[in-house]
């Protein structure tokens, strides 16, 4: 067990919860949930309410039109090779090209469809906890549009990772292991007896439940041989398998011998302590700080242990620790680009982001959705931030805050960042019209009229909806010397705007 925080709830604790566990949250929301005490916070946290019916999937997604686009796609090959039958060679291969093209187009509109399916969920869900957890998993079994090439299976994992978001990352893996999109991504399906495939048996080791050298290239070579004999049908995303293409020999994993499959495997792994040690150590690097002691990651595995690998109590503890709520702690972990964006959304409390903004700028800071760079996954931290990216935080919050008469025309010519996505696979560009007409936030709602007679009174009601505690004075007093040298007869929501930008192109601000 970890020493429990027991000083005083206050509403910085609140928000920094909030933030760490979700996405944040504008000040009315922080103040409703720093009401709830801190307990039962972090127990709305981890038992949330089931908001699935508020956020329906994409069509195309459903079981019932995947299996009809399946058979309408079986009709459409037979009618080809019947079409094409007379035809040259060079003319049968170009209606073939086309038709291939016609398919990455739609996937590639699909899989934009379900990035942002994705983000207007972390956006507005009433379960943060859970779609950070989802966001976790996604990064931990990290798979990628580019090589998948299938929307419909990367919303199936997507789903996957929400049902055991918080539930057993034992039970996680065992899914994985039969996951379309993962076979796809780690070749899994093109592992057969007499020739199996490494790639997923040293991924799940290395990458997902033991970490790097805590096996053998023995038990590598072994566990890819009990992986051999998965089958996937592309077209339904049905696993079977198939016994004639597995190896049926003993195999030698961990030290004990039998004639493993691939989920045997899995339990091989979970027999050992170290799976608890090596997902407790990134949890508590992903939400609270890199680093751990030892002492606490003894704990934490403890906890996993005790519970069969439940992630529930595993966070309940961290989330009503001491070491969570330390000064130390706070606002000391860069915003991946992800939070970055939707955090932005929730204070300045815009309930719909310009169309193609999120896209876009999950684009520019290097995060987008259902494409991580590798297998890896993300790198996190200070990863996240240089010149560039800084840059474009700022350049984003400033089309937020201000709006952009420029749109408009800016708009109907395509740029770089869209000319490159158009050329990456798996990825379709944002809008043409992306901010088109996009004109700021309410202002009214974020500084009301009463609240700006006073330019202090004004400055720290900002700082805490943009900051949720204090700044460094010098950092205060040049909002303060700005927000005066703005203001005119009354301050506009021009001024406003601006204000709200300068505080947002803040070192500071790139925290949670």
């Amino acid at each position: 067990m970890l020493p429990k925080a027991t000083t005083p709830w206050t509403l910085f604790e609140a928000a920094h919860l909030l933030n760490r566990a979700g996405f944040g949250g504008s000040p009315t929301d922080i103040k409703t949930f720093h009401a709830l005490g801190r307990e039962a916070a972090v127990e709305s946290l981890v038992n949330p309410p089931d908001d699935t019916a508020q956020f329906p999937p994409p069509a195309w997604s459903a079981p019932e039109q995947a299996i009809a686009e399946m058979r309408e796609q079986f009709e459409k090959r037979r009618e080809s090779m019947r079409a094409t039958r007379d035809l040259s060679p060079e003319e049968a291969d170009r209606i073939r090209r086309e038709a291939r093209q016609e398919m990455q187009q739609l996937d590639r509109r699909r899989a934009l469809e379900a990035q942002g399916w994705w983000f207007r969920r972390m956006h507005r869900t009433q379960a943060p906890l859970r779609e950070k957890m989802t966001l976790f998993w996604h990064d931990h079994f990290a798979t990628s549009a580019q090589k998948v090439r299938q929307p419909l299976l990367l919303m199936r994992q997507n789903e996957l990772f929400r049902k055991h978001s918080l539930g057993s990352f034992k039970d996680l893996t065992h899914a994985i292991v039969i996951d379309p999109a993962m076979m796809l991504y780690l070749d899994t399906q093109n592992s057969k007896k007499g020739k199996p495939n490494e790639n997923f048996a040293r991924e799940v080791m290395e990458l997902f439940t033991l970490g790097e050298g805590k096996y053998s290239e023995e038990d590598i070579r072994e566990a890819a041989r009990a992986f051999t004999g998965y089958s996937l049908n592309r077209f339904n995303g049905r696993v079977d398998h198939n016994p004639r293409q597995w190896d049926e020999g003993k195999k030698t994993i961990f030290g004990k011998t039998g004639n493993f499959k691939g989920d045997d495997v899995v339990s091989l792994i979970f027999d050992q302590e170290q799976p608890s040690l090596f997902i407790a150590r990134k949890i508590w690097e992903f939400f609270v700080y890199e680093s751990p002691s030892e002492s606490a990651v003894q704990a934490l595995g403890g906890i996993l242990r005790k519970s069969d690998y439940q992630i529930a109590p595993l966070l309940r503890e961290i989330f009503l620790s001491k070491e969570f709520y330390l000064d130390s702690t706070i606002r000391n972990q860069i915003k991946s680009p992800v939070q970055f964006l939707i955090s932005m959304l929730k204070q300045l409390e815009i309930s719909e982001p310009p169309a193609g903004f999120p896209i876009t700028g999950q684009q520019q800071l290097g995060q987008v959705l259902f494409m991580p760079p590798n297998v890896a996954g993300w790198d996190w931290g200070k990863a996240w931030i240089n010149t560039n990216t800084l840059l474009t935080r700022y350049n984003l919050s400033g089309f937020l805050t201000k709006g952009s008469t420029e749109a408009s025309t800016k708009a109907e010519e395509p740029d770089s960042m869209m000319i490159e996505m158009e050329k990456t696979p798996g990825m379709a560009p944002p809008p043409r019209n992306m901010g088109k007409n996009w004109r700021g936030p309410d202002y009214k709602k974020i500084a009301p009229a009463a609240s700006r007679g006073n330019v202090e009174d004004l400055v720290d009601t900002l700082i805490f909806r943009f900051f949720q505690g204090p700044v460094p004075k010098l950092a205060r007093e040049s909002f303060i010397d700005y927000a005066k040298a703005k203001k005119g007869v009354i301050f506009t929501d021009k001024e406003v705007g601006e204000l709200c930008h300068l505080m947002m192109s803040t070192p500071y601000y790139q925290l949670c």
